[in-house]
């Protein structure tokens, strides 16, 4: 069983190293899976949080809380993950606000959104291959280059979600 405070530094730990949101999945992935839950959890995590509305890092911290030590482990997931971010905002926004006329940090912003966009990516891809085991499956392209093009058509993303999770149903007898 997990301590609530190693519970806790370790949602401190994944939101001062990572970025949150889809960065600290990644993170959260090899951290969790195999010392709080299995690799089917983790990924039935990553799928409700994203179907349910909210911060899917909050709700994936809270997930992962509530498996590790229940609601307590939950609250304490969730201080755990809000902490970090809101003291570096904090800081950030009084440090932009004098430096709000410099040239340097639009572009210092706009060199962010490439590798950002890079690392949803690798961290789909080991999602992705963790869903079936790390082996090719066809299905599983199927399902992932419909959802793609639904999303891409801008179907709403709960939605394809869960038409996505009927499908697996059918699918993945």
């Amino acid at each position: 069983m997990v301590a609530l405070l190693q519970l806790f530094w370790l949602f401190i730990k994944i939101n001062l190293l990572s970025t949150s949101g889809p960065a600290s999945v990644g993170l959260l992935h090899s951290e969790a899976v195999g010392k709080i839950m299995t690799e089917a959890q983790f990924i039935q995590a990553v799928g409700f949080s994203s179907i349910l509305p909210g911060s899917d890092a909050l709700q994936l911290a809270m997930f992962v809380g509530y498996s590790a030590r229940g609601v307590v482990g939950a609250l304490v997931a969730l201080i755990g993950s809000i902490l970090p971010p809101t003291l570096l905002m904090f800081g950030v926004v009084t440090v932009l606000h004098r430096l709000r006329r410099e040239a340097w940090i639009t572009s210092f912003v706009e060199g962010l959104a490439p590798a950002v966009s890079v690392l949803m990516i690798f961290v789909a891809w080991k999602v992705f291959k963790g869903s079936n085991g790390g082996a090719f499956n066809w299905l599983t392209l199927v399902v992932a280059v419909t959802s793609f093009i639904a999303l891409f058509f801008n179907a709403p993303a709960p939605i394809v979600l869960i038409v996505a999770g009927l499908a697996g149903v059918f699918l993945f007898q």
